[in-house]
């Protein structure tokens, strides 16, 4: 799976989840401050991105994301090494 792959597939799952404005979701939008995504929310998206990739992504390495490129990079890098 390509970044670019795992950066739409966040949007889709910021987009049906939240109801986030797409305009608003872009590789530099802060998780918490731009999006307004609280730590519940941040599991809803967790389970998301598992149910796609069938990566799930650690507490930790959420805990060390701000952006949503990080996330996007945490992602890449745990399926290429899988």
């Amino acid at each position: 799976m390509q970044k670019e792959e795992i950066f739409e597939l966040l949007k889709k799952s910021l987009t049906e989840l939240f109801e986030i404005d797409p305009a608003k979701i872009h590789l530099e939008s802060k998780i918490y401050e731009d999006l307004e995504i609280d730590s519940i929310d941040a599991i809803d998206m967790i389970d998301f991105i598992k149910k796609q990739t069938g990566y799930r992504l650690e507490a930790a390495h959420f805990r060390e994301v701000r952006t949503l490129g990080d996330i996007v990079e945490v992602v890449f890098n745990q399926l290429k090494n899988a």
